[in-house]
């Protein structure tokens, strides 16, 4: 069966069904064809041409059977899409065929009060599990910068960390993921409930190999978070101050922190300092005073802002991570990025990059919990000079002993760690038998 006629048999299987909406035109294809991959002109070259044959929307669970079914009974290549906020090109369709909206499966179905573990819906945005989690006195413990907009589904489908990985980590470490409810591209499609074992090969895997429709996942107690900004005159100073808050007894959400030229262009509430480097803390209240004392000690200049306020404005949690790079390439769109996480010492690594690279290198570094160890990952910005000049930056930042997560790849594994994942191209074989779903992101299938 050609492209043309599979997608004519697809339309007719899935016509008349009150539970699901087809989205056929040409804006609308364009608009959920494309994701945030624009902070990569590599992906932008790679990705702009690539659109979407048709898009549907299910509103049940078995609607999304019922797109499951046609997509392989015709052959067609399927990808999920939930609030497309993701940077990497998760949810583009390389090879056309449909793309399903995910974001109509949106409820909480579960809250387990004796562990805290929530079952909920792919579709569910993270901003409204935050609000119902409040109720029970718990917040999530991992979050991207996209918070407002962003799903679960979305995050664990294509995410790695964010706001809170300095105290928990990655998404892929043991204790998050609890189980997921899929459902296959057999025929006919099954719906399956995977352990939290057998889950672990669909986490982070860009939905290439299952359709994720429900997840149980770990949460933390609901803490007052306190914002804190500390000024730094020199950037060993504000390197050796950010170690110094991750690694003391005190309880914290995030620790961030931007070189001064970052900092200047960024304006926040309370920010009346100009020319020096900015560390963006949460701090839990009991946390504050040993964190001016610590401050202080340095030398650095320390500000309390009060009591983060989720509900308006800009707070300091969207001042960072990946929303850093969104607001420098906002002041100038020449700015992309890259990710990696450092080696210890890290001051002689930014010294010797910085030395050739120069202002064509601004440093954007974030604590991470990794392994079980405070480390330190850097997003720095780079100034777009062509693709020759971003792999020799690349290739210099290896060489020191940096551990890159390339985000201007389009595959699950390149902007990993590079290796193949076994246990995820063992999921696709079983759950994808025929390489429909998001072909072209997992280079182990290839």
């Amino acid at each position: 069966m050609n492209r043309s006629d599979g997608l004519n048999a697809l339309l007719a299987d899935l016509a008349n069904k009150s539970d699901l909406e087809l989205i056929d035109r040409t804006d609308e294809k364009v608009r959920f064809s494309k994701d945030f991959y624009d902070y990569s002109p590599v992906l932008a070259n790679q990705l702009n041409c690539c659109l979407a044959d048709l898009v549907v929307r299910p509103r049940t669970i078995s609607a999304v059977m019922d797109v499951a079914g046609a997509c392989r009974r015709n052959g067609v290549p399927l990808t999920l899409r939930a609030s497309g906020t993701g940077n990497y090109g998760q949810c583009v369709p390389l090879n056309g065929g449909v793309v399903m909206l995910m974001g109509d499966l949106r409820k909480i179905t579960k809250y387990d009060s004796s562990t805290g573990l929530v079952t909920a819906e792919p579709g569910c945005l993270l901003r409204d599990l935050e609000k119902a989690l409040a109720l029970h006195g718990r917040e999530l413990r991992l979050m991207p910068s996209t918070w407002r907009s962003a799903s679960i589904g979305g995050f664990f489908a294509g995410g790695s960390g964010g706001i809170g990985s300095v105290r928990w980590g990655f998404l892929r470490d043991p204790g998050h993921l609890h189980g997921l409810e899929i459902v296959t591209l057999d025929d006919p499609p099954k719906k399956l409930n995977l352990d939290e074992i057998s889950s672990e090969a669909l986490n982070h895997a860009y939905g290439t190999n299952g359709i994720i429709t429900s997840i149980t996942f770990a949460t933390t107690y609901l803490t007052s978070w306190q914002e804190i900004t500390v000024d730094c005159k020199e950037w060993d100073q504000a390197v050796a101050l950010m170690k110094c808050f991750t690694r003391s007894s005190v309880d914290i959400r995030l620790c961030t922190l931007l070189e001064r030229e970052i900092a200047d262009k960024i304006l926040h509430k309370g920010w009346d300092l100009k020319g020096q480097h900015r560390l963006l803390a949460l701090v839990a209240p009991d946390g504050i005073s040993t964190f001016k004392r610590l401050a202080d000690d340095a030398g650095a200049t320390f500000s309390h802002l009060g009591q983060e306020d989720e509900r308006i404005g800009t707070g300091l949690r969207e001042l960072t991570w990946n929303h850093t790079t969104l607001h420098m390439r906002a002041v100038d769109s020449s700015w992309t990025y890259l990710q990696m996480l450092l080696p210890e010492p890290e001051i002689p690594v930014m010294e010797a990059l910085k030395c050739k690279w120069g202002d064509n290198l601004l440093f954007h570094l974030e604590a991470v919990r990794q392994q079980g160890a405070q480390r330190i990952a850097a997003l720095p910005l780079v100034r777009w000079n062509g693709l020759s000049e971003l792999q020799d930056l690349m290739n210099d930042c290896k060489k020191l002993g940096a551990i890159m997560f390339n985000p201007h790849v389009i595959t699950v594994e390149d902007g990993g760690l590079g290796v193949v994942d076994g246990d995820q191209v063992e999921a696709k074989k079983r759950f994808d038998s025929k390489g429909l779903l998001n072909p072209g992101k997992l280079r182990g299938w290839k």
